[in-house]
């Protein structure tokens, strides 16, 4: 055997395939080849032909037995086209050039450990069993576009544990039937699986993604029951650019994004999620620099969870459709949000949203949303958070219960026409609330809560009202909660209260007071003059004055000197006691009005 020629053992159509890779050419009329001929020449390397690149170029050729290629050093190019392989070649541990398998039949293919300078190219392929890539590392992009690959007894369909891929991996248009493993994955570029169709999941866990990640009109399918495989798991990874996962992504089980950094935004327009029985997306802790967008129809049967992520950006639910069955439509406690939170322009929730302790510097925006829940169940929480601005205009009155305790927002923008059924607002706090409406119209806002009377939403408004001049609607307000807390009093202290009620109410209306002093002095000084009272003082007799007299009796602590003058007869005996009795009634009511207003001021 030299350089000249092949060995003599060879058949004539192996012999073509040797000048060919002399020559660096393809090789296209040869129907079979065994795999020891193509290992032979590609160990071997026979010296190329002067001014020729010698490496494997072979097209439509049945490879017989198995290409053992493992821990070879092949520094030629490695390009099968339109072949079928007997057997599954193996790469293991070997370093190549570059390599390409394209539009071949094979029964799997292994490169655990391989070293490929170049471009790896698995594109268009029918591999019936698993893809073995392991450890494989790849010096430019890695292409599996349009492959289809069958894995039978539970075995992943592509096992790419640790890959390293230094440029791109696209994947459009791949097809699995069996899980594809892509744990620890380093990809410095963007991963691209537009298109694709996998059942049995993807699993990403701990990946590394330079770029950004493409699964627009892919169709992901978990294993399908509770605990298995989730239809995309990407936990614990990095996104460098966006996840972009809309126009026409279909999901069939859990779409995992737990403890994942995405530098870029999270779309998700127009997608579908389908895990009635569970979670259908789940994102706690996720972290996302840019927006995190479920416009464009998005749909989920199954819960939404973002508790404690973090968006840099706005949060957009705009026109989704979100459906909880076995637990809240949507659920994103914890979750900061450094722009907008819009669950609004029809946003569906199909059961509850749970929204407590978030925290969102712009708007928080329900307008035009539709809580579908029935009554005496819980439509929104949104306790103990905090935004700029809340819009609860719902697209029709909510009939399950809307909790805002304890949150706190600058400015609060709602509509009477669409107020919920029950409503609690005990710690709620704002700067302004938006219609400004007058203090009485506002008076059924505030008393939709299904757990009993609270005294602080009374006070909010009320000071609300002041902050903005309006004095006027915040005693009718406070007038109102005087008369509510009434029905918690004992029954003397009820009596007290129904005699503030009436006589001054409660310090907030002081010209009633005014006007009943005014009446008691004007019947006093008729009746009185009428039947002056006798005068039974020591020395000089002053002259009598009805008026003075009647002052006398009714101003407590006040002496004009006419009351130890003179004493009433008769009748008119009882005129003075009921005199003197109110002047301390409407006295004592009006100080203890007045002294309950100024604590408040």
């Amino acid at each position: 055997m030299s350089d000249a020629r092949p060995p003599d053992t060879w058949e004539p159509h192996e012999r073509r395939l040797w000048q060919a890779y002399r020559r660096g050419q393809w090789c296209e009329d040869v129907p079979e080849v065994r795999a020891e001929v193509v290992r032979w020449l590609l160990v071997a390397a026979p010296r190329p032909v002067q001014g020729s690149l010698a490496r494997l170029r072979l097209r439509g050729t049945r490879i017989t037995g198995r290409l053992d290629l493992a821990e070879a050093d092949v520094r030629g190019a490695i390009r099968l086209r339109s072949c079928r392989l007997d057997e599954a070649p193996c790469f293991d541990g070997g370093r190549f050039n570059a390599l390409e398998v394209r539009d071949c039949t094979l029964p799997g293919l292994t490169a655990v450990g391989a070293r490929i300078d170049q471009e790896c190219v698995l594109a268009d392929c029918a591999i019936d069993g698993t893809l073995d890539l392991r450890s494989l590392s790849v010096g430019t992009r890695l292409s599996l576009n349009r492959t289809r690959t069958t894995a039978s007894g539970g075995q992943p369909a592509i096992d790419a544990e640790s890959l390293s891929v230094e440029e791109g991996f696209t994947a459009a248009g791949l097809e699995c039937a069996g899980p594809v493993r892509l744990t620890s994955a380093q990809i410095r570029d963007a991963f691209t699986l537009r298109g694709a169709r996998i059942r049995g999941g993807i699993g990403l866990y701990g990946a590394s993604i330079g770029g950004s990640l493409h699964l627009e009109e892919s169709t992901l399918a978990g294993t399908g029951d509770e605990h298995g495989a989730p239809a995309l798991e990407l936990l614990c990874a990095t996104v460098g650019g966006d996840i972009q996962a809309g126009r026409g992504l279909e999901v069939r089980g859990c779409f995992d994004l737990r403890d994942t950094t995405v530098r870029g935004s999270v779309v998700l327009r127009g997608a579908r999620l389908h895990r009635p029985d569970g979670t259908a997306l789940m994102a706690e802790r996720l972290h996302v620099g840019g927006n995190f967008d479920c416009r464009g129809g998005f749909a989920a049967r199954g819960t939404v969870d973002l508790c404690d992520a973090r968006i840099g950006g706005s949060a957009h639910f705009e026109g989704a459709d979100l459906t909880g069955l076995t637990g809240p439509a949507l659920r994103a406690n914890g979750i900061e949000v450094g722009a907008e939170f819009n669950c609004c322009d029809g946003l569906t929730a199909h059961g509850r949203v749970s929204l407590s302790s978030i925290t969102v510097r712009a708007k928080l925006c329900f307008k035009d949303a539709l809580f579908d829940v029935p009554s005496g169940r819980t439509a929104l929480t949104c306790r103990r958070s905090t935004a700029s601005e809340l819009a609860l205009k719902p697209r029709e009155a909510p009939v399950g219960t809307i909790d805002l305790r304890h949150t706190r927002v600058g400015v609060l923008r709602d509509d009477p026409a669409t107020w919920p059924r029950a409503l609690l607002l005990e710690g709620l706090v704002y700067d302004s609330v938006h219609p400004t409406l007058p203090g009485g119209r506002r008076l059924p806002w505030l008393d939709r809560d299904p757990t009993g009377f609270a005294l602080q939403p009374y006070e909010q408004l009320a000071s609300t009202y002041r902050q903005h001049g309006r004095d006027a609607d915040a005693r009718t307000v406070l007038l109102a909660e005087q008369r509510r807390t009434r029905a918690t009093l004992s029954r003397a202290a009820r009596t007290w209260s129904i005699l503030q009620d009436l006589t001054v109410g409660y310090g907030y209306r002081p010209a009633r007071a005014v006007w009943l002093l005014a009446a008691l002095f004007a019947a006093g000084t008729a009746v009185f003059a009428t039947w002056p009272p006798r005068f039974t003082g020591d020395g000089a007799r002053p002259d009598f004055q009805p008026a003075i007299y009647t002052l006398d009796l009714l101003l407590p602590v006040v002496d004009f000197g006419q009351q130890p003058a003179f004493t009433a007869r008769g009748a008119t005996q009882w005129a003075a006691v009921v005199l003197v009795g109110s002047g301390w009634l409407l006295a004592t009511t009006a100080a203890a009005g007045a002294n309950r207003v100024l604590r408040r001021s």
